[in-house]
């Protein structure tokens, strides 16, 4: 079966190319409806990456988020046009202690692994999960991301001290509102307080129970745990200032991808005794669990209809570098791109 990969060959330059999908093996073929655009196809399409990484990885299919339906399963388990979410990460072994998406081993989608920019695409089985029939498919369309906070919130769970009374989620982004948003379900008695420096995205947090601008944080505040979703150069300043702000013993989930070093306050770290653990990416079973989230939580996924940006057509070649000079353009929200050819 003949197919066509549009590939990022240098930075803003997407070229096609062609390889043959063996219709006579045991891979499950997809034919890719819904992709949304992230953070880090944006850094290869702009050539933000160190000009080594570029050079390494491209020319590579960008984006790891989306959704599709089934053309082929050689083992019957989904019937053709049959709505599936793709799993980008895939694993090539098993560790008992190790998650699949920590596994050094382990390849990625659009991470020097063509991603989903593809007329269809071969996945093992494991790395198709069914969308229930109901979920908006641009909401459906970046599972993957909002697996990262469901699989975060999870190890939240397992790791903070069991005093939740109030939770600090430093960033107002499309993290920062999925992670208090999922927050606000999952622990639902712990007061949730969102501290950011764009007051018009601010607002967009109607559901929490305060939210400050980064500025302006009310003498003797204080919270239990907290969630860094800021990324980039301001990630520094955001984990700083919750070691400031964060009680004793409280746990710090990091989120925020930066390219470079961030210096924190290890003495505090150390008086407060403090937890710090960062969490990237998701696995198979944080998909599933996510899309049942969503059917268990009907609400979660109205909110999430607030996110979505703008909703590009894709036919042509050209039409992938719109959406993504749309994006970049964008003031908030996740791009999705309808790919009609």
């Amino acid at each position: 079966m003949l197919n066509t990969i549009y590939r990022l060959v240098e930075p803003r330059k997407f070229e096609t190319e062609y390889n043959d999908i063996d219709m006579k093996g045991d891979k499950v073929i997809v034919r890719p409806t819904h992709l949304s655009i992230c953070n880090a196809d944006q850094r290869y399409f702009q050539g933000k990456r160190d000009p080594d990484v570029l050079k390494r990885k491209l020319p590579m299919a960008l984006i790891h988020e989306g959704i599709g339906t089934v053309v082929y399963d050689p083992e019957g388990r989904w019937a053709e046009d049959t709505a599936v979410v793709m799993v980008p990460n895939t694993p090539v072994e098993e560790d008992e202690i190790i998650a699949e998406n920590y596994l050094r081993s382990s390849k990625f989608r659009a991470s020097g692994f063509d991603g989903f920019m593809q007329d269809y695409v071969a996945l093992d089985a494991d790395r198709v999960v069914e969308l229930p029939e109901g979920i908006n498919k641009e909401v459906a369309a970046f599972t993957e991301f909002t697996s990262v906070c469901y699989h975060t919130i999870n190890r939240f769970q397992k790791i903070a001290h069991k005093r939740r009374e109030a939770i600090g989620i430093w960033g107002d982004g499309n993290l920062a509102y999925t992670v208090a948003l999922f927050l606000k379900y999952r622990e639902p008695q712990a007061k949730l307080y969102v501290f950011g420096k764009h007051n018009d995205k601010l607002e967009k947090f109607s559901f929490v129970d305060g939210i400050y601008h980064i500025n302006e944080v009310p003498e003797g505040m204080t919270f239990d745990h907290a969630f860094e979703c800021v990324g980039s150069m301001g990630s520094p300043k955001a984990i700083n200032q919750i070691i400031d702000y964060i009680k004793p013993e409280g746990t710090i989930a990091i989120m925020g991808v930066t390219e470079e070093l961030a210096p924190i306050n290890t003495r505090m770290v150390l008086e407060k005794g403090l937890r710090i653990y960062g969490s990237s990416r998701s696995g198979n079973k944080d998909f599933a669990d996510t899309l049942q989230f969503y059917l268990d939580n009907p609400d979660v996924v109205r909110y999430l209809e607030r996110i979505v940006g703008d909703v590009i057509d894709v036919r042509e070649i050209e039409d992938f570098t719109t959406a993504f000079e749309a994006d970049i353009r964008k003031a908030d929200g996740k791009t999705v791109m309808l790919w009609n050819k």
